[in-house]
């Protein structure tokens, strides 16, 4: 069995600055290290309980079958924040049949990102 102590999602940007910009300003992640130089330096980002690094460029377009899911504590507040900060907001904040709350928002190179609330009597809060 693999004993996985860490992980992070690795991003390779068409434009670094612009997803740095993105993922720490806009979104206003904090940053758990930086590596390297120049602007294709690496940016590691805490992710709840994960990493999100982005570094290094692409020059293909964003896959569609990558989608990064965040929880966040408060949908509508998210929604608020990221619409004053010009996020593109793709879908606002809507009670899904299974009762998560979802909104959709897309980075710079168009990777969909759903930020996720649960509500307080979701049975994911608490099962006895």
């Amino acid at each position: 069995m693999v004993h996985v102590l860490s992980s992070r999602i690795l991003l390779r940007p068409r434009d670094p600055d612009a997803s740095r910009e993105f993922y720490g300003g806009a979104l206003g992640l904090e940053v758990y290290r930086e590596f390297g130089t120049g602007p294709e330096r690496g940016t590691v980002y805490f992710l709840g309980g994960g990493f999100l690094e982005v570094s290094g460029r692409a020059e293909e377009t964003a896959t569609p079958t990558l989608r990064l899911w965040m929880q966040v504590a408060d949908c509508a507040a998210a929604h608020g924040e990221l619409a004053a900060r010009g996020v593109p907001v793709l879908r606002p904040p809507v009670r899904e049949p299974w009762g998560l709350i979802e909104m959709w928002i897309a980075d710079p190179d168009g990777h969909r990102i759903v930020l996720t609330e649960v509500p307080a009597d979701h049975p994911l809060r608490y099962r006895p």
